[in-house]
């Protein structure tokens, strides 16, 4: 992954971003072509802090066949927008994307039975605590039989992460005037993504929009 320096989180903020969002794009090469599927996951730690992400894909897809043979990548994004060149203060600027973004890379093994039933309930536990209130479902839920061929129907993998790459590029090298400009025309858009980012950059720098406050209120008579 290219990222200019002023863009580049830290390892823990790069594996913490990709933890959060739990689904990426898995892309292996066959020696032919890429082949690549989207699919939730999750991160765990081995013994010595190396970073492995789990997840599993239909029994027919052909990534089940390119497990051992090389390293793969897991694609993790965000929210992104696009950016105007009209909504900076500053002249001569142009368009631009906003965005974040986690590569990690790595060999993958395929997951034995009883790892895979592992798997499957620590996958699933982690996107039913996001719907707390609700009791958390579980493969118990399930009668033994369709439990068991659904099992059948999947092949898990482990991958262990030996690269990490990110980019969060949110503007970081604009004046404050500029930053506090272009975050202020995203949170005005009605699309989603433009809003998180507005959101993100808030997050970065508060102190440029805190100024901006100060200096609002110091303008009313």
């Amino acid at each position: 992954m290219y990222t200019p320096p002023v863009f580049k989180p830290d390892r823990a903020a790069s594996l913490g971003f990709a933890e959060a969002r739990g689904f990426g794009l898995a892309c292996a090469w066959d020696g032919a072509r890429p082949i690549a599927s989207a699919l939730p996951f999750y991160l765990t730690y081995a013994a010595d802090g190396t970073p492995q992400a789990l997840f599993h894909v239909a029994r027919h897809n052909p990534l089940v066949k390119l497990a051992d043979a090389g390293p793969w990548l897991l694609a993790v994004t965000g929210a992104d927008a696009y950016v105007s060149a009209d909504w900076y203060v500053s002249p001569d600027q142009v368009p631009t994307w906003l965005y974040q973004a986690v590569h990690l890379t790595g060999p993958v093994r395929t997951l034995s039975g009883e790892e895979l039933a592992a798997q499957i309930e620590a996958l699933s536990a982690k996107f039913e605590s996001r719907l707390a209130p609700k009791r958390p479902w579980t493969a118990a839920k399930m009668t033994a039989a369709r439990l068991d061929a659904m099992k059948k129907a999947i092949v898990g993998f482990e991958m262990t992460v030996e690269e990490v790459e990110g980019s969060f590029k949110l503007n970081q090298h604009k004046s404050e005037t500029d930053f506090a400009a272009v975050a202020g025309n995203l949170a005005a858009q009605a699309d989603a993504g433009a809003q998180a980012i507005a959101q993100l950059m808030r997050q970065a720098r508060p102190y440029v929009f805190a100024n901006q406050a100060n200096e609002l209120e110091r303008s009313v008579p």
